[in-house]
């Protein structure tokens, strides 16, 4: 078991910090043998992940804000350690004013940032991902059930993330024929720099946790051991799909 991703070697986008559900995935990957790349956004951020990311580890600057970055980023990274077998992305971004003045308030610069960063980043990633991976290659994204429901003051992210999910159905169907599984993981609410620019954040965590089925909130490790079942070759089977990881949660949504 410790050996399951021996010899892949998985690109991991959107580590911002230890508290990262990104970061959850990369020592998953590890812990079962496989190779991680790290990708960051600008040299602000890289010396943020020099503090706790081991000097062994591969990083790679992309910032997904333009799509000739993440064509660099790709060939960077087959240079460094020749085609790859998966890829998480666990990138999103709306601005503050966007998120938490409601969805009706949203105006067209906020809107289209959102949708940019959070779901069409996805498309260019996979678009560049896809011309350097091996076959049974694995790509994942990371999603939230407030892409289904209104969840309070989950505002446009929600959209975005409703976005996010249609892409990676259609690129699923795309990339089959080259073996290539795209699928996505909705993970709980779990306390992390980016929910903690949803307003009210502290009340969905609280909300989220009382719907678990156990009582407890989903853990990071719980979310990256998922994400690294479905790097592995245990899990060709599966793609177009939304993996929940949440506890249970999503099973009470609608109460």
């Amino acid at each position: 078991m410790m050996d399951l991703l021996k010899g892949k070697k998985i690109v991991v986008m959107g580590v911002a910090n230890k508290k990262s559900i990104a970061w959850g995935c990369a020592k998953a990957i590890e812990a079962l043998g496989g190779q991680v790349v790290l990708t960051y956004q600008n040299d602000r951020m890289k010396q943020s992940l020099d503090r706790f990311v081991s000097k062994d580890t591969l990083m790679v600057e992309c910032d997904v804000a333009e799509d000739s970055n993440v064509e660099k980023a790709f060939k960077e990274i087959q240079g460094l350690v020749g085609n790859i077998d998966g890829v998480i992305h666990a990138i999103a971004f709306a601005d503050r004013e966007t998120l938490q003045n409601g969805v009706i308030n949203t105006k067209k610069p906020g809107f289209n940032l959102a949708e940019d960063i959070s779901a069409y980043s996805f498309i260019s990633v996979t678009r560049e991902a896809s011309k350097i991976m091996n076959e049974k290659g694995s790509i994942l994204t990371m999603t939230y059930m407030g892409s289904t429901y209104a969840i309070p003051n989950y505002n446009m992210m929600g959209i975005a993330k409703a976005s996010l999910e249609s892409a990676m159905r259609y690129l699923a169907v795309e990339l089959g024929g080259q073996g290539i599984t795209v699928n996505a993981i909705s993970a709980g609410a779990v306390r992390t720099l980016a929910v903690t620019g949803v307003k009210g954040h502290s009340e969905l965590l609280k909300q989220s946790e009382a719907l678990t089925t156990d009582g407890h909130s989903v853990s990071k490790a719980e979310i990256g051991n998922a994400a690294a079942f479905m790097m592995s070759d245990l899990a060709t089977g599966i793609t177009g799909d939304v993996i929940y990881v949440d506890k249970g949660v999503h099973l009470f949504s609608t109460n």
